[in-house]
């Protein structure tokens, strides 16, 4: 679906505008990559731009925010708000509904202020004046990069919008493996390392740079995967007691639900990570193939996202959530089973 007039969108950016951009709640590569590279780009337009994220991000992506500039809303509400409510433009990024946000989302919807949504998932909300979603493209950051050049503003790329892009892309392909990297995603990538991304340099501070906790959390539910060979399944699970006993931090546990997709024969993976504080337990799934986990996460679990990978949750305690996750793969057995 795309309803954007580019031709438009130019001129309202010919004189300086109050924006905000704004990710997803917990974001990730993808989501901090994107809003990243369109603020530094509309700042270099002259516009007063500024990021708000819903909530914290991770450790490994923070030197993406070099300048320690993006405000974290659960910190500061009011100030939010009021940004919020005073905006001429605000760009949604690697989310197509409000929910996504949290409290923010009802201030967005009021706000006067000209709404912009850049994202791949399915099933988008109809908030948004201008819309660019395309649930074909490997991520949100390969979508911003066509969005800089419809704008004819490629030019205003620096290494650090580079390495953001290039950040967000390689995350959430899982480092150009997933189906939606295709040629033009390889083509972008290339434009990003001649605009100064050091892929090298990316990809040492977001996977080789793990605490000691991370990597007993890691061992631990590794030695609690539970693997369900007639539905060709495998998952695991942290409850918060684990979490505290290894130091969790935000972020930690990203990645963790690909171990059990990678095992021989398994065609579905899922993890379940209790978070006591928010009362719910936060799923991760991922598949190979046609099995739509966008589909299952939206049907059982709250959830959505893509065919291959989504998140949802429960409010149910971990262990009657796993329950219903066991009980429900029967009725999915012809699916798996293709």
């Amino acid at each position: 679906m795309i309803n954007m007039d580019i031709k438009e969108l130019k001129s309202l950016l010919e004189t300086s505008k109050k924006i905000v951009v704004i990710p997803h709640k917990n974001p990730d590569g993808d989501a901090i990559g994107s809003c990243v590279a369109i603020n530094e780009v509309l700042k270099s337009l002259g516009h007063k731009s500024l990021i708000i994220s819903p909530n914290n991000f991770p450790e490994f992506l923070k030197w993406i925010d070099d300048e320690n500039e993006i405000i974290t809303y659960e910190k500061n509400p009011d100030s939010c708000n009021n940004h919020i409510s005073e905006a001429d433009l605000i760009f949604t990024l690697d989310f197509n509904s409000l929910s996504r946000i949290g409290p923010m989302g009802g201030f967005v919807k009021e706000s006067k202020a000209s709404k912009i949504m850049i994202d791949h998932h399915q099933s988008p909300e109809d908030y948004a004046k201008y819309i660019y979603s395309d649930v074909n493209m490997s991520s949100t950051c390969e979508m911003v990069y066509h969005f800089i050049s419809k704008l004819s503003l490629t030019d205003r790329i620096t290494s650090k919008i580079a390495s953001a892009l290039y950040t967000g892309i390689m995350t959430d392909t899982g480092s150009f493996k997933f189906p939606l990297t295709t040629s033009i995603t390889h083509n972008v990538i290339s434009e990003l390392i001649k605009k100064g991304a050091n892929g090298n340099k990316i990809n040492n501070l977001v996977y080789d740079n793990n605490s000691y906790g991370k990597i007993l959390l890691l061992s631990h539910a590794l030695s609690n995967m539970v693997i369900n060979v007639e539905h060709k399944t495998a998952y695991m699970y942290l409850s918060q007691v684990n979490l505290n006993k290894y130091n969790f931090k935000k972020g930690d546990t990203e990645g963790f639900v690909n171990y059990g997709l990678s095992i021989k024969g398994v065609k579905f993976a899922a993890i379940f990570i209790e978070n006591e504080v928010e009362k719910i337990i936060k799923i991760s799934f991922r598949s190979k193939g046609i099995f739509n986990v966008n589909e299952f996460s939206r049907n059982n679990f709250n959830g959505g996202g893509h065919i291959n990978a989504a998140g949802g949750f429960s409010k149910e305690s971990l262990k009657d959530t796993i329950l219903k996750f066991e009980n429900l793969l029967p009725k999915y057995k012809v699916e798996l089973s293709r």
